[in-house]
């Protein structure tokens, strides 16, 4: 699960787009223009359940099940790799072959998640059959009028006991990236610092990283992205005080500090700062 980030087409005068009509078709997306993220980068990231969000805030990301935010810049997260715990029925009574198999012949799963399973790029055929299912959840949240999407679990090839390679991620990667281009929506990568300039050229515009401060990575994104990388700590991990890692050479403007589960708020869990 997990991660965020920021669009594509909303430079500018960084007004939110309105809703389309449903069956409407959507305008074509642009990168031409885009400097910075709306709003000074001010966003809330709300994977745990959809509310009002904090004052002032410019962008939200929400899971695709949801819908955006009135008035704001909304991104769509969509687990393109893995599949949702409440999708893992349908996946394995009507997909079976596109969810990958351990040694065991049972099907794989995410060790930090496991309740969602590894799914098989390995082939242009599974590629070609798996952009079928997620990309339709890609054209959902165009036509609920979000303006980006967030595509998680790029790195699932790492979690494959090596039955995956990063090339058959990132050969999907560039499927989905041209339907969400196709669909009106601007796309970001979420982690997988290590692609680098690939992630790119498979057609992302800007990247979601979690604890890139942490790890040390947000270099690696900003070298590709520029600005146009948002950025999730987590509470339960820090490196000492989160407003000293805001003042941090390299830190992306457009980070926030939130705990682990992304609970709304008024659950005793939830942690919510933004540099």
């Amino acid at each position: 699960m997990a991660g965020t980030v920021i669009a594509l087409g909303l430079l500018a005068a960084c007004s939110p787009s309105p809703q389309r009509p449903p069956g409407s078709p959507a305008p074509p997306a642009s990168t031409a223009g885009l400097t910075a993220l709306p709003g000074g980068a001010k966003f809330d990231y709300q994977l745990g359940g959809a509310y009002p969000p904090p004052s002032g805030t410019a962008v939200v990301v929400r899971d695709s099940t949801a819908s955006p935010a009135a008035g704001l810049y909304n991104v769509c997260y969509v687990n393109g790799f893995q599949t949702q715990p409440a999708d893992r029925a349908t996946w394995l009574e009507q997909r079976r072959d596109l969810v990958l198999s351990g040694a065991d012949g049972q099907p794989l799963v995410d060790g930090n998640w496991p309740d969602e399973l590894i799914l098989d790029t390995s082939t242009e055929a599974k590629r070609e059959r798996l952009a079928e299912v997620v990309g339709q959840a890609i054209k959902l949240c165009a036509h609920k009028g979000f303006q980006a999407a967030e595509i998680d679990n790029l790195d699932s090839f790492s979690r494959s006991g090596g039955a995956l390679k990063p090339e058959d991620n990132l050969a999907f990667a560039a499927q989905l990236s041209r339907i969400a281009h196709a669909s009106g929506l601007v796309i970001g990568q979420k982690n997988a610092a290590e692609f680098g300039v690939r992630g790119k050229q498979a057609g992302f515009d800007f990247a979601v990283a979690e604890e890139c401060v942490r790890f040390e990575e947000c270099d690696s994104y900003a070298k590709v992205y520029g600005d146009l990388v948002i950025d999730i700590e987590y509470a339960d991990n820090l490196d000492g005080d989160f407003t000293q890692m805001c003042g941090r050479p390299g830190t992306p403007k457009a980070t926030i500090l939130r705990d682990r589960q992304l609970v709304p708020p008024g659950g005793r869990a939830y942690v919510y700062q933004r540099c």
